[in-house]
């Protein structure tokens, strides 16, 4: 017995240090990204909405090139033979498992009829729909929502800073890294691991990757098929979703047209004035 408690603890043990180090490895990559980006503004032929473009790109090919010969394979496995009614209820309990990240920053953005909403649908889905699998409350006319940290920053008026790519993790922006941790410690798999073990947390965790990966096979395929430039293409395409997100769809006019190109209107008004 004595045996089996010692190895019970170096596996916690493991699991926290796994949690804190992943934590501590992005808070390192925000600071320097924001060292980085004092040293370079002096740089005018930098771009300053991807002023660590070569470490963005270098970080992208790496994650793609894991990803075709890792990722790629087993997700095609995973949509060819896992039906698409048993994909819908591994998609469900997934979001279902992550949705208090989405309450907690609803209320922190001052929503607070929407963040009852949503504390309503994470009960169904939890209790009625058993444990997520089957999205009760969408059909009670509770609506999913997508929300999180960085949104609420950005909600706040924090800038978006410079575009980051995290490896893995996909793209990301000196404001948006914060929601990581966050969407740590809100996700109830992080807690049902410390609880139980990684024999149980493993596993999920792994299925969780695929289940993700295979719900962006559509979007990637669209990359691969029409982008001149896929590293441009994912940029453009996140940072425009980021700001459509922020503003719940409502964006502002000027958002259409900066920071991708010049804003028309202040072109009229330089010629009106010369």
């Amino acid at each position: 017995m004595n045996g089996n408690t010692k190895i019970l603890r170096n596996t916690n043990s493991i699991i926290n240090h796994k949690y804190l180090i992943v934590i501590v490895l992005f808070f390192c990559a925000t600071i320097f990204q924001g060292c980085a980006t004092t040293s370079k503004n002096s740089d005018q032929d930098l771009d300053p909405i991807d002023p660590h473009e070569k470490v963005n790109r270098a970080s992208y090919d790496f994650t793609d090139r894991v990803d075709r010969v890792v990722f790629e394979p087993i997700v095609n496995n995973y949509i060819d033979y896992v039906p698409d009614a048993a994909q819908r209820s591994i998609g469900n309990f997934y979001d279902n498992l992550s949705y208090p990240n989405v309450v907690l920053n609803v209320f922190l953005q001052g929503k607070v009829k929407q963040g009852f909403q949503d504390s309503l649908r994470f009960f169904v889905n939890s209790s009625i729909g058993l444990f997520g699998l089957f999205d009760m409350a969408t059909h009670m006319g509770l609506q999913k929502h997508d929300e999180d940290f960085g949104q609420t920053l950005g909600v706040w008026g924090v800038n978006t800073g410079s575009y980051l790519f995290i490896p893995f993790m996909g793209p990301s922006s000196e404001r948006d890294v914060s929601s990581i941790p966050v969407s740590i410690f809100t996700n109830v798999l992080f807690y049902a691991g410390l609880a139980v073990g990684t024999s149980f947390a493993a596993p999920l965790t792994v299925l969780g990757a695929i289940d993700k990966r295979a719900r962006l096979s559509g979007p990637m395929r669209i990359r691969d098929e029409a982008a001149l430039d896929p590293y441009l293409f994912v940029r453009e395409a996140s940072l425009q979703q980021r700001e459509f997100l922020i503003h719940d769809g409502q964006l502002p006019l000027d958002l259409y047209y900066e920071p991708f190109q010049d804003n028309p209107f202040e072109k009229d008004k330089k010629k009106q004035k010369l």
